[in-house]
Order: C-alpha cells, then sequence, then structure tokens
C-alpha cells in the first residue's frame, strides 16, 4: 500500500522507442515531462471562473518524441497496449474512445493555428494511476503541447499553451472541462500550491509549509461513473444557475457572485432547487479556498483542514459527485488521530480523497484506514504521499 513514484529508466524508455519507431543515431527523440496534480481545495469551480487552489505532484506523464518526415503520426503507451499509427487525413478525427484523443486534440489545436507538421512518432509513459482523477489526461495534453511548440519552433507562451491544451479537451475531446487542470500542469511550482482565478488567470503561487505535516493521497480504486455526460451535466446545471442569477445581477460567471450575493436572487429559484444548489457550492467553495489560503499564509493547518472537511460535505450535498467508497475512504480518514482535514479530489464519483495529515503518522493511516475501507466496501485503496513539484518541462533534447 506504500506507493512512492518510480523514477523513469530513460535508457530503457529510449530502448523501446527505437523497438516501436525504428532507430535513427542521427535523430534521437527529445524527451519532455509534465506532472499530475491534485487540487487541495476548490473543487468544481473551475468551469464557473471561480478560484482553485491545485498543486501539480510528483508524479506524471514522460514523452519521447521525435519529427518524422514520411506523414505519420505514431502513438504508442508503456501503460496500453494500444498503438495508433494515422495518416494526415486520420488525425482530424478522434480514434474510438481511445488515449491517443489527447495527443491529437492538441495535434489539432496546433494545425488550426497554422502550425504544419509532416508527422511525428510519440511514446507515452505515465505513472499517474489511471482513473485517480489526477489530471493524467492534462499532463499527456500540456507535454504533448510544450514538446510540439519546442520542436516547431512555434513560439507560444506558457499561457498559450495552458489556452491550447484546454481548446484540445474541450473542442476534440467533448470534456467540457475548466482550466484548472492544465494549468496547473503547467504553471507548477515545486513546494508550493497556486491560488488561481479561473476566470481572470490571475494567479500567485503560495508556499506549501507544512511543517511535521504531509499530503496524502487516497485512491478508491473504485471503477470510475463519471462521463463525460456526468461532468457535462454540472456544468450545464452551473450555467443553468448563471441564467437565473443574471437575471438580477450583472456577472460575468457564477464564480464572481459571492455567498451573500446568491442569497439575494435565491428567489429566483424557487423552480429549480437542483441549480441553487449547485450556485450554492460555488460560492461557499469560492470562499473557502480564499479562506484556505489565508490560513496557510497564518500557518493555522488546524483551520486549513477543517475547510477541507467543509468542501467534501459541499461536494456530497450540494454538487452530488461524491460515491459511497469516497464517502468511507474520507469517513474512515476523519476518524485517524493523525489527521486535519480530508475531501475527495477532483471530479468526484470515484478517484482520489486529499488528506493532510501528520506525516509520523502516515504508516498507522494507511494500514488503520486502509483496512477499515476494505472491510467496508471490499476495494483495496492506495496511498501516495505526494510531493508538491514543477510542471512541464524537457528533460533532454
Amino acid at each position: 500500500m506504500n506507493h512512492s513514484p518510480e523514477p523513469f529508466d530513460l535508457r530503457r524508455l529510449t530502448r523501446r522507442f527505437n523497438e516501436k519507431f525504428g532507430t535513427q543515431p542521427e535523430n534521437e527523440p527529445s524527451v519532455f515531462h509534465a506532472p499530475g496534480r491534485v487540487n487541495l481545495i476548490g473543487e468544481h469551480t473551475d468551469y464557473t471562473g471561480g478560484l482553485v487552489f491545485p498543486c501539480a505532484i510528483d508524479r506524471g506523464n514522460l514523452l519521447l518524441i521525435r519529427r518524422n518526415d514520411d506523414n505519420q503520426f505514431r502513438f504508442a503507451s508503456t501503460n496500453f497496449d494500444l498503438m495508433a499509427q494515422l495518416s494526415q487525413h486520420e488525425i482530424e478525427q478522434t480514434y474510438g474512445d481511445s488515449w491517443i484523443n489527447y495527443p491529437l486534440g492538441v495535434i489539432d489545436q496546433f494545425r488550426r493555428r497554422g502550425i504544419t507538421m509532416s508527422g511525428l512518432d510519440c511514446l507515452y509513459s505515465g505513472n499517474v494511476p489511471n482513473g485517480a482523477g489526477l489530471s493524467s489526461s492534462a499532463a499527456i495534453e500540456v507535454v504533448t503541447a510544450y514538446a510540439i511548440n519546442t520542436l516547431f519552433d512555434a513560439g507560444l507562451t506558457h499561457m498559450e499553451i495552458v489556452k491550447l491544451a484546454q481548446a484540445a479537451e474541450n473542442d476534440f475531446v467533448g470534456m467540457k472541462c475548466g482550466v484548472m487542470d492544465q494549468f496547473a500542469v503547467t504553471m507548477g511550482q515545486a513546494n508550493h500550491a497556486m491560488m488561481l482565478n479561473c476566470e481572470t488567470l490571475d494567479y500567485r503561487h503560495v508556499p506549501l509549509n507544512l511543517g511535521e505535516n504531509a499530503i496524502v493521497l487516497a485512491n478508491t480504486n473504485q471503477r470510475r461513473e463519471l462521463n463525460e455526460s456526468a461532468y457535462n451535466d454540472r456544468v450545464a446545471e452551473c450555467g443553468r444557475a448563471l441564467g437565473y442569477v443574471q437575471q438580477r445581477i450583472d456577472a460575468p460567471s457564477l464564480g464572481a457572485i459571492t455567498e451573500a450575493q446568491l442569497e439575494t436572487v435565491k428567489p429566483i429559484f424557487a423552480d429549480d432547487h437542483i441549480a441553487y444548489q449547485r450556485a450554492r457550492h460555488v460560492t461557499g467553495e469560492n470562499a473557502r479556498v480564499q479562506a484556505a489560503v489565508n490560513a496557510l499564509e497564518n500557518d493555522d493547518l488546524q483551520a486549513f483542514g477543517e475547510l477541507m472537511q467543509q468542501s467534501h460535505a459541499s461536494l456530497r450535498d450540494d454538487f452530488e459527485v461524491s460515491s459511497k467508497p469516497l464517502e468511507a475512504l474520507v469517513s474512515h480518514a476523519l476518524k485517524h488521530p493523525g489527521v486535519l482535514g480530508a475531501r475527495l479530489t477532483g471530479a468526484g464519483f470515484g478517484g482520489c480523497t486529499v488528506n493532510l495529515m501528520r506525516r509520523d503518522m502516515v504508516d498507522s493511516f494507511r494500514e488503520d484506514v486502509g483496512n477499515a475501507y476494505r472491510e467496508e466496501t471490499g476495494l483495496t485503496a492506495d496511498f501516495y504521499v505526494i510531493t508538491p513539484s514543477n510542471g512541464v518541462e524537457e528533460i533532454r533534447s
């Protein structure tokens, strides 16, 4: 149950690359890395223009990539058996329901910007648990965008890479995600989290002075119930809520509304309690992000942990994105004496919880919570102590 990230073996991965795509001593692959991310607080607020507080983590996706001149785009991964070779014409459409759609969406965005490429060989290798809600998809998108930007001298800034990667997921993959995942993966800074306003894209890095504490992720290993429809339903419900609010308040986004303002227009929601609940979560969550950052800057980790718990309750009751396994993990975590706070993280319906706790009690946490969780659900949780890390970067040219 004690999982530390396995270091990437570049020599072994280069051999794999050459086995799949052929050896070209004069054209060795370049290597890039993008991390996953965990959101410490501020969930389902990014696509409403609200506040989030994520950090990049010491797990992610490595990309070995090489330009070719044969008009073929080849994609392979050490994590999946599927390998694809596509022509220029074939990259214009989605490739079933495969992970390959993430790099295809990025290539599509570059083509829209006038960046043409004759072909690419791409080998991905990730150590982010699949389906854990730690943004392995955003890591794939961002590392691909950063690599293409570098190889083709496209001249995009980091901010432009963020927007391109988000557009790839919105327009090509069809998931109407907000900007948080791609932003955190691109802009992450070691030993910091960032408070990001998803409407204005103003952000600041905040040191994570955890002292004797640690951030521990617990993966439910629940079969994810989330699909594009369920996620997009929440996006639509928040859009509906904004429509009600804008009947009385001139607001650019739901994330710009305060809790007090929402209460003044509550009668408008008389026939749509679901939309009101979604809005109540968003306004409350934005306030919790601000309070959590203030608590962290004042070294009040107890208050930070309490805000995490309030966030989870709102995600469960007002946003309705929790699940029985997530509830089991959070409830058992909060019974452990070393835990300051616990909440689901990511889109919900499965995936991970994030826990703030005493570092010297991590081993007993794994054992006690893991056993209680298995007894209640029949599932085996995995636990990861994570380190806030840097964003996307080139490893080897």
